[in-house]
């Protein structure tokens, strides 16, 4: 089961979202303040994969390198981005100031942060061992 999890990121800071559940029918948009927006810019992982398919606008990812470096990923229309459970990462808007993005579930939908640090969670254990230790071997 996939599901989609529709993101929208006004220039007033204001987030939409909306969850597409198995009978088809959308809820009612989720609507959020600033605040929320400035949550995705704190460091933070997930135990699921973050998958995001660009629509509208643009944004950055940052994520950590091996060498706990922070690298700028820049997303625009079109982009597809798949990041692994258990990296550290973070969002922000650019200039623009909007974007539009699709999120994609694997099974049922997990959105919870876990802030760092969070080095001795189970999915962060499991991403370096999967990453990060093979990179640097």
């Amino acid at each position: 089961m996939v599901y989609l999890m529709p993101l929208v990121a006004s220039p007033g800071g204001r987030l939409l979202a909306c969850r597409a559940k198995d009978s088809g029918a959308l809820p009612a948009y989720l609507c959020y303040g600033p605040s929320h927006i400035k949550t995705f810019f704190e460091e933070h992982l997930h135990t699921d994969e973050e998958i995001r398919l660009v629509q509208e606008g643009s944004g950055y990812f940052d994520v950590r390198d091996h060498q706990d470096r922070w690298v700028r990923i820049e997303v625009v229309k079109g982009d597809l981005i798949v990041l692994p459970a258990g990296i550290y990462h973070r969002f922000t808007l650019d200039s623009k100031n909007y974007i539009k993005a699709l999120r994609l579930f694997v099974g049922e939908p997990v959105w919870t942060p876990i802030n760092r640090p969070a080095d001795d969670h189970p999915k962060r254990v499991q991403y370096l061992e999967a990453f990060i230790v093979k990179a640097t071997a």
